[in-house]
């Protein structure tokens, strides 16, 4: 039996890249993997595929974030398909590169109606579902540690609000048992950073060049760290930020 057997997973944006990657590690642990996207449906169902195939049992459901009444309409799909939560792994996420005076008010509008908004209020109508001694994990970024690229500055600040939320929820919900705790990967070779990084073999090397382990790390090493978060083994652990990145703030 994996270590999440009998327990229900909801991982918010996990068609593809570091949501997928959890979702697939959940499910492989034994859990029942609620697979949330916003917009591609078919990578969705792959998703969905990936986790059957290897034994486990996962669903998918659509529910648009960043738009009002976003976390009502997710629970709603959500609770179609199952009675109760044990673990909320808030991945979903919008990536802006701009420097200030490149970034428009609307833009600036939509990250945080995603990266920030949208975790408060899934999490809030989540809690209802949620079991003791349940487990929350947000994913935000190294950036909000370092000021590493001018062009993040907007975007750090919505992961920036997501650390806070992650401590001072964790001090709200800790009389249930319920740990809250953040991931913090560095940059990762996925369609949010495609534009930038994925064809650019100069990026790959900076970034690489960044950690001393002279490589960038990979979506399948920050979902082994969300599965530690969420495990029995880290029952102890709220309110934390680890980051895995690989040694990019050292």
């Amino acid at each position: 039996m994996g270590a999440l057997t009998g327990k229900t997973a909801l991982v918010t944006g996990a068609s593809r890249g570091i949501g997928r990657a959890i979702a697939e590690r959940l499910g492989r642990d034994g859990a029942r993997v609620a697979v949330h996207y916003g917009s591609n449906e078919a990578a969705a169902k792959e998703t969905v595929a990936a986790i059957e195939a290897a034994g486990g049992e996962a669903f998918a459901f659509r529910a648009e974030l960043g738009v009002p009444g976003d976390a009502a309409a997710l629970w709603a799909e959500f609770d179609r398909h199952a009675d109760g939560l044990d673990i909320l792994v808030n991945n979903a996420g919008v990536a802006l590169q701009a420097l200030i005076e490149d970034t428009e008010e609307a833009d600036f509008d939509r990250l945080f109606a995603v990266n920030t908004k949208a975790p408060f209020f899934v999490t809030k109508l989540g809690l209802s579902r949620m079991r003791d001694g349940g487990r929350i994990v947000n994913v935000s970024t190294v950036a909000t540690h370092a000021a590493l690229m001018p062009t993040l500055l907007a975007y750090t600040m919505t992961k920036s609000a997501l650390d806070a939320f992650t401590k001072f929820l964790s001090k709200s919900v800790g009389e249930r048992g319920i740990t809250v705790n953040a991931v913090a990967p560095g940059a990762l070779d996925t369609d949010m950073n495609a534009a930038w990084l994925r064809d650019n073999d100069d990026a790959k090397t900076g970034m690489a060049g960044m950690s001393p382990l002279g490589r960038m790390t990979d979506v399948g090493e920050v979902a082994d760290t969300v599965a530690y978060l969420v495990s029995g083994d880290a029952k102890v652990l709220t309110g934390t930020y680890l980051d895995v990145s690989g040694g990019v703030l050292l």
